[in-house]
Protein backbone atom coordinates (compact mmCIF):
# COMPACT_ATOMS: atom_id res chain seq x y z
CA UNK A 1 0.00 0.00 0.00
CA UNK A 2 1.36 3.21 -0.45
CA UNK A 3 1.98 5.65 2.19
CA UNK A 4 0.30 9.05 1.83
CA UNK A 5 2.95 11.33 0.70
CA UNK A 6 3.44 9.23 -2.09
CA UNK A 7 -0.18 9.06 -2.95
CA UNK A 8 -0.08 13.39 -2.46
CA UNK A 9 2.86 13.14 -4.63
CA UNK A 10 1.20 10.99 -7.80
CA UNK A 11 -2.25 13.09 -7.31
CA UNK A 12 0.00 16.33 -8.09
CA UNK A 13 1.76 14.28 -11.14
CA UNK A 14 -0.86 13.13 -12.54
CA UNK A 15 -2.87 16.70 -12.27
CA UNK A 16 0.42 18.59 -13.73
CA UNK A 17 0.28 15.97 -16.92
CA UNK A 18 -3.25 16.56 -17.37
CA UNK A 19 -3.06 20.22 -18.03
CA UNK A 20 0.02 20.01 -20.33
CA UNK A 21 -2.15 17.06 -22.06
CA UNK A 22 -4.69 19.71 -22.69
CA UNK A 23 -2.60 22.29 -23.66
CA UNK A 24 -0.66 19.76 -26.22
CA UNK A 25 -5.02 19.22 -27.16
CA UNK A 26 -4.89 22.72 -28.20
CA UNK A 27 -2.07 22.43 -29.71
CA UNK A 28 -3.24 20.80 -32.64
CA UNK A 29 -4.90 21.80 -35.52
CA UNK A 30 -8.27 19.74 -36.78
CA UNK A 31 -9.36 20.06 -40.02
CA UNK A 32 -12.82 18.78 -39.92
CA UNK A 33 -15.89 19.49 -37.66
CA UNK A 34 -15.63 15.62 -36.55
CA UNK A 35 -11.96 16.24 -35.36
CA UNK A 36 -12.89 19.45 -33.65
CA UNK A 37 -15.72 17.75 -31.74
CA UNK A 38 -13.27 14.94 -30.62
CA UNK A 39 -10.84 17.66 -29.56
CA UNK A 40 -13.31 19.41 -26.90
CA UNK A 41 -14.52 15.70 -25.61
CA UNK A 42 -11.13 14.64 -25.10
CA UNK A 43 -10.48 18.17 -23.38
CA UNK A 44 -13.84 17.91 -21.15
CA UNK A 45 -12.67 14.53 -20.03
CA UNK A 46 -9.03 15.83 -18.85
CA UNK A 47 -10.88 18.36 -17.25
CA UNK A 48 -13.02 16.09 -15.24
CA UNK A 49 -10.33 13.75 -14.21
CA UNK A 50 -8.26 17.28 -12.88
CA UNK A 51 -11.49 18.17 -10.70
CA UNK A 52 -11.62 14.36 -9.56
CA UNK A 53 -8.14 14.41 -8.78
CA UNK A 54 -8.20 17.75 -7.36
CA UNK A 55 -10.60 16.71 -4.54
CA UNK A 56 -8.69 13.48 -3.91
CA UNK A 57 -6.22 15.89 -2.83
CA UNK A 58 -7.77 18.52 -0.80
CA UNK A 59 -8.78 15.58 1.43
CA UNK A 60 -5.01 14.43 1.85
CA UNK A 61 -4.29 17.66 2.94
CA UNK A 62 -7.34 17.82 5.05
CA UNK A 63 -5.77 15.09 6.82
CA UNK A 64 -9.06 14.28 9.00
CA UNK A 65 -7.63 10.80 10.28
CA UNK A 66 -3.94 12.55 10.58
CA UNK A 67 -2.08 9.93 8.69
CA UNK A 68 -0.17 12.57 6.64
CA UNK A 69 0.88 14.51 10.27
CA UNK A 70 2.05 10.72 11.53
CA UNK A 71 4.02 10.29 8.37
CA UNK A 72 5.70 13.31 8.36
CA UNK A 73 6.43 12.81 12.40
CA UNK A 74 7.78 9.43 11.34
CA UNK A 75 9.89 10.99 8.69
CA UNK A 76 11.27 13.72 10.68
CA UNK A 77 11.60 12.95 14.11
CA UNK A 78 15.08 11.45 15.57
CA UNK A 79 14.68 8.27 13.75
CA UNK A 80 14.47 9.51 10.34
CA UNK A 81 17.37 7.02 8.97
CA UNK A 82 15.72 3.89 11.18
CA UNK A 83 13.02 4.93 9.23
CA UNK A 84 14.17 5.80 5.57
CA UNK A 85 16.09 2.06 5.57
CA UNK A 86 12.72 0.57 6.73
CA UNK A 87 10.47 1.81 3.89
CA UNK A 88 13.96 1.02 1.62
CA UNK A 89 13.67 -2.62 2.97
CA UNK A 90 9.79 -3.20 2.13
CA UNK A 91 10.66 -1.44 -1.61
CA UNK A 92 13.31 -4.24 -1.70
CA UNK A 93 11.00 -7.27 -0.65
CA UNK A 94 8.48 -6.37 -2.69
CA UNK A 95 10.28 -5.90 -5.98
CA UNK A 96 12.45 -9.16 -4.76
CA UNK A 97 8.92 -11.15 -4.51
CA UNK A 98 7.69 -9.53 -7.94
CA UNK A 99 10.76 -8.78 -10.04
CA UNK A 100 8.60 -9.16 -13.33
CA UNK A 101 5.80 -6.85 -12.87
CA UNK A 102 4.96 -4.26 -15.67
CA UNK A 103 4.89 -0.70 -14.59
CA UNK A 104 3.42 1.67 -16.82
CA UNK A 105 5.04 5.29 -16.84
CA UNK A 106 2.22 7.74 -16.35
CA UNK A 107 3.67 9.94 -19.37
CA UNK A 108 2.76 7.22 -21.85
CA UNK A 109 -0.99 7.71 -21.34
CA UNK A 110 -0.74 11.09 -22.77
CA UNK A 111 2.31 11.08 -25.18
CA UNK A 112 0.04 9.99 -28.39
CA UNK A 113 -2.78 12.68 -28.56
CA UNK A 114 -3.73 11.96 -32.01
CA UNK A 115 -7.38 10.86 -32.74
CA UNK A 116 -7.71 7.21 -33.43
CA UNK A 117 -10.46 5.02 -35.11
CA UNK A 118 -12.02 3.49 -31.99
CA UNK A 119 -11.99 7.38 -30.36
CA UNK A 120 -14.35 8.78 -33.89
CA UNK A 121 -16.43 5.82 -33.31
CA UNK A 122 -17.03 6.12 -29.83
CA UNK A 123 -17.97 9.74 -30.98
CA UNK A 124 -19.98 8.59 -34.51
CA UNK A 125 -22.34 6.50 -31.63
CA UNK A 126 -23.47 10.08 -29.79
CA UNK A 127 -25.19 11.76 -32.80
CA UNK A 128 -28.36 10.32 -34.68
CA UNK A 129 -28.32 10.01 -38.63
CA UNK A 130 -30.41 13.56 -38.97
CA UNK A 131 -27.78 15.20 -36.72
CA UNK A 132 -24.84 14.35 -39.05
CA UNK A 133 -22.36 14.33 -36.36
CA UNK A 134 -23.26 17.59 -35.06
CA UNK A 135 -24.54 19.41 -37.82
CA UNK A 136 -27.63 19.62 -37.87
CA UNK A 137 -30.32 19.19 -35.16
CA UNK A 138 -32.88 16.25 -34.83
CA UNK A 139 -36.00 17.74 -33.27
CA UNK A 140 -38.48 15.26 -35.47
CA UNK A 141 -39.99 13.57 -32.51
CA UNK A 142 -40.60 17.14 -30.08
CA UNK A 143 -42.38 18.18 -33.47
CA UNK A 144 -44.85 15.13 -33.25
CA UNK A 145 -45.40 16.17 -29.64
CA UNK A 146 -46.18 19.30 -30.58
CA UNK A 147 -48.61 18.27 -33.28
CA UNK A 148 -50.39 16.78 -30.69
CA UNK A 149 -51.00 19.26 -28.06
CA UNK A 150 -54.48 20.57 -28.90
CA UNK A 151 -55.40 24.18 -29.95
CA UNK A 152 -52.09 25.26 -31.42
CA UNK A 153 -51.65 26.36 -34.66
CA UNK A 154 -50.26 22.98 -37.30
CA UNK A 155 -47.09 23.31 -39.28
CA UNK A 156 -44.74 21.15 -41.25
CA UNK A 157 -41.09 20.33 -39.67
CA UNK A 158 -39.29 23.27 -42.31
CA UNK A 159 -41.87 25.88 -40.55
CA UNK A 160 -41.56 24.55 -37.06
CA UNK A 161 -37.83 24.91 -36.86
CA UNK A 162 -38.17 28.74 -38.07
CA UNK A 163 -41.44 29.22 -35.00
CA UNK A 164 -40.35 26.99 -32.39
CA UNK A 165 -39.37 29.43 -29.87
CA UNK A 166 -41.91 32.14 -30.56
CA UNK A 167 -43.50 31.08 -27.40
CA UNK A 168 -45.22 34.61 -27.06
CA UNK A 169 -47.76 33.99 -29.93
CA UNK A 170 -49.11 31.00 -27.85
CA UNK A 171 -52.38 32.00 -25.88
CA UNK A 172 -51.93 31.83 -22.27
CA UNK A 173 -54.81 30.02 -21.75
CA UNK A 174 -53.38 26.71 -23.95
CA UNK A 175 -50.32 26.38 -22.12
CA UNK A 176 -51.54 23.35 -19.82
CA UNK A 177 -50.02 20.65 -18.42
CA UNK A 178 -49.32 18.71 -21.94
CA UNK A 179 -47.73 21.90 -22.63
CA UNK A 180 -45.75 21.84 -19.76
CA UNK A 181 -44.44 18.09 -20.87
CA UNK A 182 -43.74 19.52 -24.34
CA UNK A 183 -41.68 22.20 -23.17
CA UNK A 184 -39.54 19.59 -20.85
CA UNK A 185 -38.73 17.37 -24.09
CA UNK A 186 -37.84 20.08 -25.94
CA UNK A 187 -35.58 21.63 -23.08
CA UNK A 188 -34.00 18.48 -22.03
CA UNK A 189 -32.93 17.49 -25.99
CA UNK A 190 -31.24 21.27 -26.21
CA UNK A 191 -29.60 20.97 -23.29
CA UNK A 192 -28.43 17.34 -24.40
CA UNK A 193 -27.66 18.59 -27.91
CA UNK A 194 -25.67 21.42 -26.49
CA UNK A 195 -23.73 19.47 -23.97
CA UNK A 196 -22.56 16.88 -26.90
CA UNK A 197 -21.21 19.60 -29.09
CA UNK A 198 -20.11 22.36 -26.76
CA UNK A 199 -18.79 19.86 -24.03
CA UNK A 200 -16.79 22.91 -22.53
CA UNK A 201 -19.70 25.08 -22.30
CA UNK A 202 -21.29 25.50 -18.33
CA UNK A 203 -24.66 24.68 -18.44
CA UNK A 204 -24.90 25.33 -14.82
CA UNK A 205 -23.73 29.28 -15.07
CA UNK A 206 -25.76 29.62 -18.10
CA UNK A 207 -29.14 28.54 -15.80
CA UNK A 208 -27.56 30.18 -12.75
CA UNK A 209 -27.47 33.91 -14.24
CA UNK A 210 -30.84 32.97 -16.56
CA UNK A 211 -32.74 32.19 -13.45
CA UNK A 212 -31.83 35.76 -12.26
CA UNK A 213 -32.49 37.52 -15.17
CA UNK A 214 -35.96 35.19 -15.60
CA UNK A 215 -36.92 36.64 -12.13
CA UNK A 216 -36.24 40.22 -11.84
CA UNK A 217 -38.56 39.82 -15.72
CA UNK A 218 -40.81 37.65 -14.23
CA UNK A 219 -41.27 40.43 -11.12
CA UNK A 220 -41.55 43.41 -13.37
CA UNK A 221 -43.93 41.57 -15.85
CA UNK A 222 -41.59 42.25 -19.03
CA UNK A 223 -41.15 38.95 -20.06
CA UNK A 224 -42.50 38.48 -23.33
CA UNK A 225 -45.76 36.28 -23.77
CA UNK A 226 -46.48 36.77 -19.99
CA UNK A 227 -47.56 40.55 -18.85
CA UNK A 228 -48.74 40.99 -15.23
CA UNK A 229 -52.56 40.00 -15.41
CA UNK A 230 -55.13 41.75 -12.35
CA UNK A 231 -55.15 38.29 -10.73
CA UNK A 232 -51.14 38.83 -10.30
CA UNK A 233 -52.05 41.24 -8.16
CA UNK A 234 -53.06 40.40 -4.86
CA UNK A 235 -56.81 40.74 -4.69
CA UNK A 236 -59.13 41.48 -1.51
CA UNK A 237 -59.36 39.13 1.59
CA UNK A 238 -63.32 39.34 2.21
CA UNK A 239 -63.44 37.24 -1.10
CA UNK A 240 -61.33 34.34 0.09
CA UNK A 241 -62.34 30.86 1.19
CA UNK A 242 -59.27 29.69 3.71
CA UNK A 243 -60.84 26.36 3.86
CA UNK A 244 -61.02 25.82 -0.04
CA UNK A 245 -58.03 27.62 -0.83
CA UNK A 246 -59.59 29.39 -3.34
CA UNK A 247 -60.16 32.98 -4.73
CA UNK A 248 -63.33 34.57 -5.81
CA UNK A 249 -63.72 38.13 -7.83
CA UNK A 250 -67.78 38.49 -6.89
CA UNK A 251 -69.77 39.03 -3.67
CA UNK A 252 -72.75 36.74 -5.29
CA UNK A 253 -70.29 34.02 -6.13
CA UNK A 254 -68.22 33.50 -2.68
CA UNK A 255 -71.77 33.49 -0.93
CA UNK A 256 -73.05 30.90 -2.91
CA UNK A 257 -69.82 28.80 -2.40
CA UNK A 258 -70.42 29.23 1.26
CA UNK A 259 -73.60 27.43 0.95
CA UNK A 260 -72.41 24.43 -0.98
CA UNK A 261 -71.55 20.71 -0.34
CA UNK A 262 -67.91 21.29 -1.43
CA UNK A 263 -67.05 24.21 0.96
CA UNK A 264 -69.35 22.48 4.05
CA UNK A 265 -67.17 19.42 3.52
CA UNK A 266 -63.96 21.41 3.30
CA UNK A 267 -64.55 23.57 6.76
CA UNK A 268 -65.40 20.42 8.09
CA UNK A 269 -62.29 18.74 7.65
CA UNK A 270 -60.14 22.26 8.76
CA UNK A 271 -62.28 22.43 11.86
CA UNK A 272 -61.05 18.98 12.62
CA UNK A 273 -57.49 19.50 12.06
CA UNK A 274 -57.91 22.96 15.04
CA UNK A 275 -58.36 25.27 12.28
CA UNK A 276 -61.52 27.89 11.46
CA UNK A 277 -63.16 29.06 7.99
CA UNK A 278 -63.62 31.90 9.83
CA UNK A 279 -60.33 33.20 11.55
CA UNK A 280 -60.34 36.83 12.76
CA UNK A 281 -56.80 37.07 12.21
CA UNK A 282 -56.32 39.17 8.97
CA UNK A 283 -52.79 38.41 9.19
CA UNK A 284 -53.68 34.64 9.05
CA UNK A 285 -56.12 34.95 5.80
CA UNK A 286 -53.67 36.83 3.87
CA UNK A 287 -51.34 34.37 4.66
CA UNK A 288 -53.33 31.58 3.35
CA UNK A 289 -54.27 33.71 0.35
CA UNK A 290 -51.09 34.29 -0.39
CA UNK A 291 -49.74 30.62 -0.66
CA UNK A 292 -52.53 30.26 -2.94
CA UNK A 293 -52.08 32.09 -5.20
CA UNK A 294 -48.24 31.13 -5.19
CA UNK A 295 -49.28 27.81 -5.67
CA UNK A 296 -51.95 28.52 -8.15
CA UNK A 297 -49.23 30.61 -10.32
CA UNK A 298 -46.67 28.14 -9.58
CA UNK A 299 -47.64 26.36 -13.18
CA UNK A 300 -47.15 29.02 -15.46
CA UNK A 301 -43.98 30.54 -13.61
CA UNK A 302 -42.52 27.10 -14.40
CA UNK A 303 -43.93 27.40 -18.26
CA UNK A 304 -42.58 30.91 -18.46
CA UNK A 305 -38.61 29.37 -17.10
CA UNK A 306 -38.80 26.55 -19.28
CA UNK A 307 -39.48 29.05 -22.52
CA UNK A 308 -36.75 31.45 -20.85
CA UNK A 309 -34.26 28.76 -20.49
CA UNK A 310 -35.38 27.32 -24.59
CA UNK A 311 -34.67 30.69 -25.62
CA UNK A 312 -31.17 30.87 -24.03
CA UNK A 313 -30.44 27.34 -26.29
CA UNK A 314 -32.05 28.33 -29.32
CA UNK A 315 -29.32 31.41 -29.49
CA UNK A 316 -26.34 29.48 -28.68
CA UNK A 317 -27.31 27.25 -31.01
CA UNK A 318 -28.32 29.73 -34.01
CA UNK A 319 -25.61 27.95 -36.44
CA UNK A 320 -27.70 24.45 -36.06
CA UNK A 321 -30.72 25.58 -36.53
CA UNK A 322 -29.98 27.43 -39.43
CA UNK A 323 -27.53 24.81 -41.02
CA UNK A 324 -30.88 22.49 -39.98
CA UNK A 325 -33.09 24.56 -42.02
CA UNK A 326 -31.30 24.57 -45.16
CA UNK A 327 -30.66 20.65 -44.85
CA UNK A 328 -34.52 20.46 -44.58
CA UNK A 329 -35.13 22.66 -47.56
CA UNK A 330 -32.71 20.89 -49.63
CA UNK A 331 -33.72 17.49 -48.55
CA UNK A 332 -37.31 18.12 -49.63
CA UNK A 333 -36.49 19.04 -53.29
CA UNK A 334 -34.35 15.73 -54.28
CA UNK A 335 -36.20 12.82 -55.21
CA UNK A 336 -35.48 9.34 -53.69
CA UNK A 337 -32.53 8.55 -55.60
CA UNK A 338 -31.18 11.31 -55.04
CA UNK A 339 -31.01 11.29 -51.39
CA UNK A 340 -29.83 7.47 -51.86
CA UNK A 341 -27.31 8.92 -53.43
CA UNK A 342 -26.45 11.28 -51.01
CA UNK A 343 -26.02 8.84 -48.25
CA UNK A 344 -23.96 6.73 -50.07
CA UNK A 345 -21.85 9.55 -51.03
CA UNK A 346 -21.80 10.91 -47.55
CA UNK A 347 -20.49 7.09 -46.80
CA UNK A 348 -17.70 7.37 -49.12
CA UNK A 349 -16.26 10.79 -48.01
CA UNK A 350 -17.09 9.79 -43.91
CA UNK A 351 -14.60 6.46 -45.09
CA UNK A 352 -11.60 8.69 -46.79
CA UNK A 353 -11.60 11.37 -44.23
CA UNK A 354 -11.06 8.34 -41.41
CA UNK A 355 -8.52 6.80 -43.15
CA UNK A 356 -4.91 6.93 -41.91
CA UNK A 357 -2.95 7.21 -45.09
CA UNK A 358 -4.10 10.01 -46.41
CA UNK A 359 -1.45 12.12 -47.86
CA UNK A 360 -1.31 16.11 -47.32
CA UNK A 361 -1.75 18.09 -50.21
CA UNK A 362 0.11 21.15 -51.30
CA UNK A 363 -1.99 23.76 -52.05
CA UNK A 364 -1.54 26.92 -51.29
CA UNK A 365 -3.66 28.63 -54.17
CA UNK A 366 -6.59 26.95 -52.96
CA UNK A 367 -7.27 25.30 -56.34
CA UNK A 368 -10.43 23.23 -56.72
CA UNK A 369 -9.74 19.61 -56.16
CA UNK A 370 -9.72 17.41 -59.77
CA UNK A 371 -11.05 13.38 -60.11
CA UNK A 372 -7.75 12.08 -58.41
CA UNK A 373 -8.29 14.52 -55.57
CA UNK A 374 -5.68 16.52 -56.65
CA UNK A 375 -5.49 20.29 -57.69
CA UNK A 376 -6.41 21.10 -61.05
CA UNK A 377 -3.28 22.96 -63.01
CA UNK A 378 -3.96 26.75 -62.50
CA UNK A 379 -3.68 26.93 -66.17
CA UNK A 380 -7.70 25.01 -66.36
CA UNK A 381 -8.34 26.95 -63.23
CA UNK A 382 -7.77 30.49 -65.73
CA UNK A 383 -9.24 28.72 -68.79
CA UNK A 384 -12.61 28.31 -66.87
CA UNK A 385 -12.66 31.20 -64.87
CA UNK A 386 -13.02 29.89 -62.06
CA UNK A 387 -11.35 32.94 -60.21
CA UNK A 388 -14.28 35.04 -61.02
CA UNK A 389 -17.03 34.89 -58.60
CA UNK A 390 -20.98 35.02 -59.25
CA UNK A 391 -23.97 36.06 -56.82
CA UNK A 392 -27.44 35.34 -56.75
CA UNK A 393 -30.06 37.41 -54.83
CA UNK A 394 -32.56 34.35 -55.30
CA UNK A 395 -30.27 31.94 -53.75
CA UNK A 396 -29.08 34.01 -50.55
CA UNK A 397 -26.01 35.63 -52.00
CA UNK A 398 -24.59 32.41 -52.29
CA UNK A 399 -21.09 32.66 -54.34
CA UNK A 400 -21.07 30.59 -57.44
CA UNK A 401 -17.20 30.01 -58.92
CA UNK A 402 -16.67 30.16 -62.34
CA UNK A 403 -19.65 31.29 -65.74
CA UNK A 404 -20.13 26.84 -66.05
CA UNK A 405 -21.68 26.88 -62.52
CA UNK A 406 -22.96 29.67 -62.66
CA UNK A 407 -25.23 28.80 -65.61
CA UNK A 408 -25.71 25.10 -64.17
CA UNK A 409 -27.19 27.09 -60.81
CA UNK A 410 -30.17 28.21 -62.58
CA UNK A 411 -31.81 24.93 -63.07
CA UNK A 412 -31.03 23.58 -59.05
CA UNK A 413 -32.64 23.27 -56.45
CA UNK A 414 -30.88 26.59 -54.34
CA UNK A 415 -32.37 28.54 -57.38
CA UNK A 416 -35.36 26.62 -57.78
CA UNK A 417 -36.53 26.95 -53.99
CA UNK A 418 -36.02 30.65 -54.09
CA UNK A 419 -38.10 31.41 -57.21
CA UNK A 420 -40.40 29.04 -55.56
CA UNK A 421 -40.20 30.89 -52.56
CA UNK A 422 -41.20 34.62 -54.40
CA UNK A 423 -43.83 32.68 -56.47
CA UNK A 424 -42.43 32.91 -59.69
CA UNK A 425 -42.17 29.88 -62.17
CA UNK A 426 -38.49 28.87 -62.85
CA UNK A 427 -38.52 29.09 -66.49
CA UNK A 428 -36.10 30.35 -69.20
CA UNK A 429 -37.57 33.65 -69.25
CA UNK A 430 -35.64 34.21 -66.19
CA UNK A 431 -32.47 32.86 -67.23
CA UNK A 432 -29.56 35.61 -66.08
CA UNK A 433 -31.90 37.06 -63.71
CA UNK A 434 -30.20 37.23 -60.14
CA UNK A 435 -31.82 40.27 -58.27
CA UNK A 436 -35.41 39.66 -56.36
CA UNK A 437 -36.89 43.11 -57.38
CA UNK A 438 -35.47 42.29 -61.45
CA UNK A 439 -37.30 38.82 -60.99
CA UNK A 440 -40.35 40.76 -59.29
CA UNK A 441 -40.16 43.38 -62.34
CA UNK A 442 -40.30 40.88 -65.17
CA UNK A 443 -42.96 38.45 -64.14
CA UNK A 444 -45.16 41.82 -63.25
CA UNK A 445 -44.36 42.43 -66.94
CA UNK A 446 -45.11 38.80 -68.36
CA UNK A 447 -48.07 38.41 -66.34
CA UNK A 448 -49.43 42.04 -68.14
CA UNK A 449 -48.51 41.12 -71.65
CA UNK A 450 -50.48 37.80 -71.12
CA UNK A 451 -53.65 38.17 -72.54
CA UNK A 452 -56.74 37.72 -70.81
CA UNK A 453 -58.32 34.45 -70.69
CA UNK A 454 -55.19 32.50 -71.66
CA UNK A 455 -55.31 29.23 -71.65
CA UNK A 456 -52.99 26.18 -70.83
CA UNK A 457 -53.37 24.87 -73.71
CA UNK A 458 -52.47 27.66 -75.85
CA UNK A 459 -49.30 28.59 -74.01
CA UNK A 460 -47.91 24.57 -73.64
CA UNK A 461 -45.50 23.72 -76.87
CA UNK A 462 -44.73 20.73 -78.70
CA UNK A 463 -42.29 20.32 -81.40
CA UNK A 464 -42.67 17.31 -84.34
CA UNK A 465 -40.26 15.10 -85.51
CA UNK A 466 -38.82 18.06 -87.52
CA UNK A 467 -38.21 20.58 -84.84
CA UNK A 468 -41.32 23.04 -85.83
CA UNK A 469 -42.78 24.09 -82.53
CA UNK A 470 -46.80 24.35 -82.34
CA UNK A 471 -48.53 25.53 -79.04
CA UNK A 472 -50.45 22.68 -77.57
CA UNK A 473 -53.77 22.98 -79.49
CA UNK A 474 -52.76 23.68 -83.23
CA UNK A 475 -50.54 20.71 -82.40
CA UNK A 476 -53.72 18.91 -81.55
CA UNK A 477 -55.28 20.25 -84.60
CA UNK A 478 -52.54 19.22 -87.29
CA UNK A 479 -52.23 15.69 -86.04
CA UNK A 480 -55.81 15.10 -86.12
CA UNK A 481 -55.53 15.76 -89.84
CA UNK A 482 -52.77 13.67 -90.30
CA UNK A 483 -50.10 16.46 -91.66
CA UNK A 484 -47.51 15.52 -89.20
Amino acid sequence: MDSVLETQRRLHEEIDRLEQAVVDQFMLNPKTLKERLLQVHTVDGYFDRISARSKDLASVYKDDDESRKKEMDAISGANEFGEFYNRLKKIKDYHRKYPNEAVEPMEMEFMDQQPTEEKMSALDDMFSGEEAGGRNLDLHEVHEHYMNLKSLKRTNYLGYLSEFTLFEEIERKDKDADYQRYLDALSTYLEGYLKRIQPLTNIGEIKEYGRQEFNKMWEEGSLPGWPKQEQDVAPTTDLFCIACKKQYAKDTVYNAHLTSKKHIKAAAHLAANGGSSNPSNQETVAEAQSKALAEKAKPEQDAAWSEFLIKKYAELLKTQIEDTKENVERRQTLTGRERDLELETDQIELEDSDSDDEEKIYNPLKLPLGWDGKPIPYWLFKLHGLGVEYSCEICGNHVYKGRKAFDKHFQEWRHAHGMRCLGIPNTRQFHEIVGIEDALALWKKIKGTKPEGAKKDQIEEFEDSEGNVFNKKTYEDLKRQGLI
